[in-house]
């Protein structure tokens, strides 16, 4: 059989039109399919790509950490010299409150960690999240997305989960006393890259200090320089309480953590003791190349002309069809009149040699999150790519 029969066959589908690529290459902003066709990635698998496809520095941290040892024990219980840097070095780029970091293999399990936590320290039932965000799809982190449709067909979930609407100050009048914790992005990821108003943020936040409820900014495709700032929560001048992160963290690797400060984070150890428990988070391996991924966006200093970046990709695609342009740094979303017009679109991209796709709660809009390595000539060849593709549908 080939592959494709293979893939239809055997691997549990989630839609009825994959996009069925098969890639055997993949380096930088590029990849080639078994038949030598090569592809500008605008979406970095979704998100997760910043330094690029196997960016050297990630390959060799991986290829020395693997002459040593890959798992040894479960999270907590022996000292691992890779997961100990690499939660110094995230650390180090936090304020003084986020200082303690808790390893897992994922953003949904970041999202899941995080709002046991919360509860466990402040003793409350309630968890309080935005319409149309997107925080994971296992049962917690499903609770607390903010679209019915997603969750619908897997009720019940879990109970006293309150949705807020972005930019309605009302709205916040719904935390209260008994809220554990509010879940936010600083750019709504699957909505299609809609950046909050910085007014609101920050009164989101000083409604959290006022009710006792603790602030979990959702980082896990904003963060590690996508925004421009390591992280999303550093453009509105406020300092959350936890964060979640996966994603970009880790190369392709992986890998995704939420992280809070000491005295939030110590109550796991006790009553029950193991609060939290994870096999495999904070795998050496994935751990060496997470190191890798943030020192390579420091070496390289990949946010300094994000911007630059942010403004070419806006400045040349153009065209009347697209209704709003949204977005932060490398994620941006173009808008358009219909699923049915984006979707032959995004083919005509596909053909003409670039990936991109949509978003889950917002499938008229067009997403664009390359690698942060992105060059000058790409986004023009991207760009050049997607206007073409807009007049061949448009005619």
């Amino acid at each position: 059989m080939q592959n494709r029969e293979l893939f239809l066959r055997h691997l549990a589908q989630t839609s009825d039109f994959p996009l069925s690529l098969e890639i055997d290459f993949a380096e930088g902003s590029w990849l080639r399919s078994t038949k030598g066709e090569r592809y500008l990635d605008l979406i970095s698998g979704i998100a997760v790509s910043n330094v690029g496809h196997r960016h050297p520095n990630v390959v060799e941290a991986i290829k020395t950490q693997l002459d040593k040892y890959m798992h040894l024990m479960v999270y907590g219980e022996y000292i691992q010299a890779p997961q100990i840097l690499l939660a110094n070095k995230i650390t180090s780029l936090l304020p003084n409150n986020l200082d303690n970091v808790y390893f897992v293999n994922s953003g949904s399990e970041a999202v899941e960690g995080a709002m046991k936590l919360a509860k466990r320290f402040t003793n409350k039932p309630n968890i309080a999240s935005f319409q149309k965000a997107y925080h994971g799809s296992t049962q917690g982190a499903l609770s607390i997305i903010g679209d019915e449709s997603f969750k619908q067909n897997f009720r019940p979930l879990l109970p006293g989960i309150i949705q807020l609407d972005y930019d309605n100050i009302d709205s916040l009048n719904l935390i209260d006393k008994n809220v554990a914790a509010v879940f936010i992005e600083g750019v709504r990821g699957e909505a299609g890259y809609i950046m909050p108003d910085v007014t609101f943020v920050k009164t989101v936040r000083k409604k959290c200090t006022e009710v006792g409820a603790l602030l979990v900014f959702d980082e896990i495709q904003t963060g590690f320089g996508r925004t421009g700032k390591w992280f999303s929560f550093e453009h509105f001048g406020i300092v959350p309480d936890i964060i979640t992160l996966a994603k970009g963290m880790g190369g392709g690797m992986p890998i995704g953590a939420f992280v809070s400060s000491q005295k939030i984070m110590s109550v796991l150890k006790s009553n029950p003791i193991l609060g939290h428990i994870t096999t495999f988070g904070g795998n050496a391996v994935c751990a060496a190349a997470s190191l890798a991924v943030i020192e390579t966006i420091e070496n390289e200093k990949l946010m300094d002309d994000i911007a630059i970046k942010e403004a070419m990709f806006l400045d040349l695609i153009q065209h009347h069809s697209i209704i709003q342009k949204n977005g932060k740094g490398l994620m941006l979303g173009l808008e358009f009149e219909s699923f049915e017009i984006l979707q032959e679109i995004i083919q005509q991209c596909i053909l003409g040699g670039v990936i991109t796709d949509w978003f889950l709660f917002n499938d008229k809009t067009m997403r664009i999150c390359p690698p942060l390595t992105i060059s000058t000539p790409e986004i023009q060849f991207a760009c050049e790519t997607i206007n073409n593709a807009i007049k061949q549908v448009y005619g």
